[in-house]
């Protein structure tokens, strides 16, 4: 679990003093240039390992090691300048953190930035702006999903827009096999979190998947065939269907 918190620099300071008594939590922060700008972000030890940290203008980096499968990647937690003349320089930071790893990579937070008109309400074309968005995004090879439980992530007394999210490189997004990013609900900031959820922990029993490339394997279907007909149970023909498909499943999973 990776918790990014952004432009609450007021309350770090609170929430370090209490990490000191949790040492399963480690944290990496960048300060806040007057009112915004600060960036909190926290991991759990018993989950991630820690292997390099980088911490930029826009932006603060780790790169984690899974304890469970030593699975490497990277994860970047944003919070993106408000003019359009400093945009230019965190795109390159990213790019060049992006070059400098060479990781599976998540990023999240607040870029302070939309892709498309119709997020932000009221929004009718296309911005240079937008544009260096799509560009970064499609040069880095990321994913956005779309946002499940509302259109929005920012809103104030004049403005309403999505600019919070998150982009995943295609081969986390593999890894991953399933995920999702949702908004909840607002408590006291004009942003609404957002929760990035992988299907890669299953609450259930796993489906059984039949892999198409398998019939190119030599010999598979001689393999079956031999294991079909060692299969021998007694009863009506569709009890025997059903137990023979129950016992080459666990077969093919061997």
């Amino acid at each position: 679990m990776v918790l990014v918190e952004t432009k609450l620099e007021w309350v770090t300071r609170g929430i370090v003093r209490s990490i000191w008594s949790c040492p399963d939590i480690d944290w990496l922060y960048l300060g806040s240039v007057g009112a915004s700008g600060g960036i909190l972000l926290m991991w759990d030890r018993r989950v991630v390992e820690k292997i390099e940290e980088a911490v930029g203008f826009f932006s603060i980096s780790c790169r984690f090691k899974n304890i469970s499968d030593q699975f490497e990647w990277a994860f970047t937690s944003i919070y993106g300048p408000n003019l359009n003349r400093k945009r230019q320089y965190m795109w390159e930071e990213l790019a060049g953190l992006n070059s400098w790893w060479n990781l599976p990579w998540c990023l999240g937070g607040d870029f302070n930035v939309i892709r498309f008109p119709l997020e932000r309400l009221g929004a009718g074309r296309f911005t240079p702006c937008m544009y260096d968005f799509l560009d970064f995004i499609s040069l880095c090879g990321l994913m956005d999903n779309p946002l499940e439980g509302g259109l929005y992530t920012w809103s104030n007394s004049t403005s309403t827009s999505r600019i919070d999210r998150f982009l995943l490189s295609l081969v986390l997004a593999d890894y991953l096999f399933h995920f999702s990013q949702k908004r909840l609900p607002r408590m006291l900031s004009d942003h609404f979190p957002i929760l990035l959820e992988s299907g890669n922990h299953h609450r259930g029993c796993i489906p059984f998947r039949f892999e198409n490339m398998w019939l190119k394997a030599e010999g598979f279907l001689d393999k079956v065939k031999s294991w079909w007909e060692n299969y021998h149970f007694q009863g009506t023909p569709r009890f025997i269907l059903a137990k023979k498909l129950t016992a080459l499943k666990v077969d093919l999973k061997k």
